[in-house]
């Protein structure tokens, strides 16, 4: 297979997002009439995947499921969008994650309580059942990050061992204000780094995120954070660039704004794309969709 014939794999979290939009947030303790309500297929990776086929990518999942009529709705929406998932992982005793979400139009807020009881992440004995040969580049949204390093040494090794048209670039988020995340930091050609992220440790802004964190990436790696509203900056080995936001005549839903930005910043460097188009192009597309509800109107 040549490497432009090659996937991009996303690794992380599906779960179930159940989704209730209303026009102004509830008061506590009062009944409530939403404006609708559906199921969606969520997860960070899972979303940038959703995303990737949008675009024209072809990508795949992996990531674990739980088997019943959760999981049935799961896999008939990967099929929809053409996601590949001969890496799922199927854990017979467990219960399939799920997120409520609050979804505010009059502002564009969404509000997520989640619950993941019992099923586990794919950890790097799973990985190593993966063809590595048909990726030209994986993704790892952190979560289990000490597997997810044995995960990503793996294809390291893969790449010292074929040419360099052959090798896969490594990609990772680092989202969630978790001690054992940061080690990521290290590992990725691209790392992703979130706001909440930057704000625990005392940055004020993106710019300000990617050169503080600079120096724990590995050399020649690029380091990018989206602001939301302020946009995005990364750093790398050619430097510092930044790119504005677009933001929708009517913020309408935000919920995956972070995984739309991701996917698109990530579509463009698989094709050849600058840093700097990357990131604008990422701000444009996660711009776009906040300016709807799900992710359809995107392309």
């Amino acid at each position: 297979m040549t490497a432009k014939g090659k996937q991009i794999l996303c690794i992380g979290l599906v779960c179930l997002d159940i989704i209730n939009v209303v026009d102004t947030f509830p008061v506590e303790d009062t009944d409530t009439r939403c404006i609708s309500q559906k199921w969606q297929r969520g997860g960070n990776a899972s979303n940038s995947c959703t995303v990737l086929s949008l675009l024209g990518a072809s990508c795949g999942f992996m990531g674990s499921l739980a088997p019943g009529r959760i999981s049935d709705f799961i896999y008939d929406d990967l099929r929809r969008y053409g996601i590949a998932v001969p890496n799922v992982i199927v854990h017979a005793e467990s219960s399939f994650p799920a997120s409520i979400i609050i979804s505010n139009i009059s502002n564009g807020s969404r509000t997520i309580l989640h619950t993941n009881r019992n099923l586990p992440n794919v950890t790097s004995e799973d990985f190593r059942k993966v063809d590595l040969s048909q990726y030209k580049w994986i993704h790892w949204e952190g979560r289990n990050a000490s597997e997810q390093v044995a995960m990503i040494q793996q294809v390291v090794q893969y790449n010292a061992n074929v040419s360099a048209e052959q090798r896969i670039t490594i990609s990772v988020e680092i989202e969630k204000t978790r001690e054992e995340l940061y080690q990521l930091f290290g590992h990725g050609d691209v790392v992703f780094v979130g706001k909440d992220v930057a704000r625990h440790f005392g940055f004020n802004s993106a710019s300000e995120a990617v050169k503080g964190f600079y120096s724990r990436v590995k050399p020649g790696a690029h380091l990018i954070c989206a602001w939301a509203e302020e946009g995005a900056d990364t750093m790398g080995p050619d430097g510092l660039f930044h790119s504005n936001a677009f933001p929708p005549k009517k913020l309408v839903d935000t919920l995956g704004a972070g995984d739309t930005f991701n996917a698109a910043v990530i579509f463009e460097l698989h094709n050849g794309k600058s840093i700097q188009e990357a990131l604008t192009f990422g701000c444009q597309i996660a711009g776009k969709k906040c300016g709807f509800q799900g992710y359809d109107g995107i392309v």
